[in-house]
């Protein structure tokens, strides 16, 4: 379990609380510009901060980052390398050290990761050589490798930064079924995200946020409130439900 307590980063991000569990999901969501990026790479231990984030009963400040990167994973808005590797080489950097030495498990994994994002065709191409969206795909196997379970005993947290922005509709739907697996073992997934009705969908809770600060953080259908969206995305937000699921539709 993480424990953020007062958490704030200058005037980017206001002091903020919250709890994550284990096997939880929770979305980050709110306007560009409200902190979003600027939580996530605070929580990931990339960034300064005030106030207290406890880890596994931790503070974060106290790990090494040899010791972070045993236990939590960030995927950030990245450009890719200017170097180029081949996508097996590249995913070979993020193997925790002590999986090296259980081949087998690795070889499995990686077999598992790579067809369930379906670049299981692509491990031996350069990573110059791929769309965004296989590199995407790419990148997402490599991050998932550093906290499987299976490899890593230590891992606790994935956090992932608007990891679905360069997908297409099809391969979003691999992210999400990838994120359940990841959260269905155990880890707590934290991740940023634009699109409200895939939140609606899958989080079993949300933070809002809005120019640095928390408008709201529970479950899901109290936070994705259409009054307090359309204030704070300046648009006006109408809930319905069709199908028997319900749905958020934007002016």
């Amino acid at each position: 379990m993480m424990h953020v307590n007062s958490l704030g980063v200058g005037s980017r991000l206001l002091p903020l609380s919250f709890n994550a569990k284990s096997g939880e999901i929770i979305h980050v969501i709110g306007p560009n510009g409200s902190g979003k990026s600027t939580l996530l790479t605070a929580i990931a231990g990339m960034l300064d901060y005030h106030g207290d984030i406890v880890l596994e009963q931790t503070e974060l400040r106290h790990y090494s980052i040899a010791q972070l990167a045993e236990r939590r994973a960030f995927l950030s808005q990245a450009d890719r390398p200017a170097f180029n590797l081949e996508v097996a080489h590249y995913l070979s950097l993020s193997l925790p050290q002590n999986a090296k030495h259980n081949l087998d498990e690795v070889e499995k994994v990686v077999g598992e990761l790579a067809t369930m994002l379906l670049i299981d065709d692509k491990l031996h191409r350069g990573i110059h050589q791929l769309s965004g969206g296989e590199w995407q795909r790419v990148r997402l196997c490599a991050i998932c490798l550093q906290i499987w379970p299976s490899l890593n005993p230590y891992s606790q947290l994935l956090i992932l930064d608007e990891p679905a922005a360069p997908l297409d509709i099809g391969q979003e739907a691999l992210l999400y079924k990838l994120i359940d697996k990841v959260a269905a073992q155990g880890l707590t997934v934290i991740m940023s995200n634009h699109d409200l009705n895939r939140t609606l969908k899958h989080a079993d809770r949300a933070i809002l946020l809005d120019k640095g600060v928390m408008r709201a953080c529970g479950a899901v259908d109290e936070v994705l409130n259409p009054a307090l969206l359309s204030e704070v995305f300046k648009t006006a937000v109408e809930r319905h439900v069709i199908n028997g699921s319900p749905i958020l539709l934007f002016d």
